[in-house]
């Protein structure tokens, strides 16, 4: 089913504005070849973190919901501010830790869309739910 809806979504670009075909693809595929992670097979951090999100805080971090600008362009181009980047605890670390929860949509509480990374925007997993 999403296959197909990916494929009319890429049609009717491609009708409506040809020249968005390259930017169109690479977005698509950027999306379909990221790989895939369950919420309940993240660590128990990462969930207590999602939780977060959808009730719109309060987050223990002051970072935690700022902009995150996708400069590894790694997740799906969107504009800025689409993205937004919330910290997983790392339990024994003494900072931030690198295992982050990146969300986007124009609502935070009702994110798009949710990736995790554990070795600070190195590599995503969308997260499913």
């Amino acid at each position: 089913m999403r296959s197909t809806a990916a494929a009319l979504w890429l049609a009717g670009t491609v009708l409506l504005n040809p020249a968005g075909l390259t930017e169109a693809v690479a977005r698509t595929q950027a999306e379909d070849s990221l790989p895939v992670v369950q919420l309940a097979e993240l660590p128990p951090e990462a969930r207590e973190t999602d939780k977060l999100i959808q009730a719109g805080g309060p987050f223990p971090y002051e970072k935690d919901g700022t902009v995150f600008g996708n400069r590894e362009r790694l997740l799906p181009r969107k504009s800025r501010g689409f993205y937004r980047e919330y910290t997983v605890r790392t339990p024994g670390a003494k900072n931030r830790g690198a295992r982050r929860i990146v969300c986007g949509g124009e609502v935070p509480r009702e994110p798009e869309a949710c990736f995790y990374t554990e070795d600070h925007y190195a590599s995503f997993r969308r997260i499913q739910r």
